[in-house]
């Protein structure tokens, strides 16, 4: 939990936001007007925010996890209650000066704090499998078995679908137009292959889309025909590249990798979405561990993530994670503390430096999109012509330079990392691949510890 007097900063409970438009709400709710019955201490923060109704909203977060709890019917995590709560405690510490927890926040507090302790404690203790369990386990392996099954008919399939469309010829793939790939999708969504329907729609997109079309649609089916037979063949892969394999496709696999204690700095922290689930991805940075590691958090049907971590913060815990190469992806668990940062930049280096990183990680997994990579002393930079504004990341001895995505571009954080550079080195904390750099956050020595957040 927090340490004592220990608070979070504006811009870090801003960070939390699930939209620009709970953050002005929040903003709205960040005085002590509308609060009654306002207080912090054992690792939480509570109070009452006048509604329009008779009753006050009562809101209580638990800035350990953090986790919210509110009596509003917002869909959001966290609401502008919360948001509302966080700011009024990390900009007024008066307002905030009760340490006795009340018995309608202590409700939710208590359980949630008894469940994360027995959880922990099965996870110490172990123990052996009791009968019940062993026949589960064998109906969960058949069921793999089935899944499987159906996996490898529905890439045979498509692998059938690739073979056709370069006998063919390319251009056919423009004449066929969306439907064909989009019936393939669903084949291998009745495959139970959701990684390869995504993929599918991907280069279904791709015929017409611009200019060198052919080029890009031959790329993208070169990586589905290697993700194919590395399906099919998988039994004669090294176990990470199988594990990565699988979770390419579309098994979901628990975290079972070999923990990891350290100080975690939050780097980063966005959503994106595919109109019918938000995901959310959060970098952290092991301070001992020298470790970068992925948080994912998932919200349907209109809802946000419930993980939201302020950026710029450190978090004491421990994460397991997923397999596959690379290990990235990663579950958080026994965390014991959440503090307000500045959160250090991870040691960094050239842009020559991230890309070798880049094309490092492409031999353990070739399917990877992007690498987290920290590039120092780099200036960003506009690239004379084109169809529109271009921009890249040089370094400042003019050695090497990165081409910044076509999402990074269109971003405001952009303009927020010219400002922040004026022209002078900057240190940058982005995903770099194929495609060129995504900034997600950055640092300059006149703007002090704190990380500038881009996203």
């Amino acid at each position: 939990m927090n340490g004592p007097g220990v608070r979070w900063t504006t811009d870090q409970v801003l960070a939390l936001a699930p939209d620009a438009a709970s953050q002005k709400a929040g903003g709205r709710l960040a005085t002590a007007g509308p609060w009654s019955g306002t207080g912090s201490g054992d690792g939480a923060v509570w109070g009452l925010c006048k509604g329009s109704g008779s009753k006050p909203y009562q809101t209580v977060v638990d800035t350990t996890g953090p986790a919210y709890k509110c009596s509003c019917p917002s869909r959001k995590f966290p609401c502008k209650h919360a948001l509302g709560l966080l700011l009024l405690w990390a900009g007024d510490a008066e307002a905030m000066a009760d340490e006795t927890v009340p018995d309608w926040a202590g409700q939710w507090l208590e359980p949630r704090r008894e469940r994360a302790e027995a959880q922990q404690a099965r996870r110490d203790e172990g123990g052996g499998e009791s009968p019940a369990g062993a026949a589960d386990a064998e109906a969960a392996r058949r069921r793999a078995e089935r899944r499987a099954d159906r996996i490898s008919a529905g890439a045979t399939e498509l692998e059938q679908r690739l073979t056709d469309l370069l006998r063919g010829g390319l251009a056919s793939a423009e004449q066929a137009g969306y439907g064909l790939w989009e019936e393939t999708a669903a084949r291998m969504v009745d495959a139970q292959a959701p990684g390869l329907a995504a993929r599918v729609r991907e280069l279904g997109a791709i015929p017409g889309s611009g200019r060198d079309w052919p080029v890009r649609l031959l790329e993208e089916c070169a990586l589905l025909h290697l993700m194919d037979t590395a399906w099919l063949g998988r039994e004669r892969l090294p176990d990470p590249l199988a594990a990565t394999v699988r979770t390419r496709v579309g098994i979901n696999a628990p975290a079972d990798g070999t923990p990891v204690r350290d100080r975690w700095r939050i780097l980063a922290q966005y959503d994106s979405s595919d109109g019918k689930v938000t995901t959310r991805r959060i970098w952290v940075h092991g301070t001992e561990s020298g470790r970068t590691a992925l948080l994912l958090s998932f919200g349907a049907a209109g809802r946000s993530p419930q993980l939201a971590l302020p950026v710029g913060g450190e978090l004491s815990g421990v994460l397991v994670p997923y397999p596959g190469a690379g290990q990235l992806r990663a579950e958080l668990r026994e965390q014991s503390g959440l503090t307000g940062g500045p959160a250090a930049p991870p040691p960094g280096g050239s842009v020559t430096a991230a890309l070798d990183a880049y094309g490092q990680a492409l031999c353990d997994d070739p399917w990877l999109e992007s690498w987290p990579v920290t590039l120092t002393d780099v200036v960003p930079v506009p690239v004379p012509g084109g169809s529109g504004p271009q921009w890249q990341l040089a370094d400042a001895n003019g050695e090497a330079a990165v081409p910044l995505t076509p999402a990074a571009l269109s971003r405001p954080g952009l303009w927020k990392l010219v400002s922040l550079s004026g022209g002078a080195p900057v240190t940058v904390f982005a995903e770099c691949g194929h495609t060129g750099a995504t900034p997600l956050a950055a640092w300059s020595p006149a703007a002090g510890p704190e990380p500038i957040p881009l996203v």
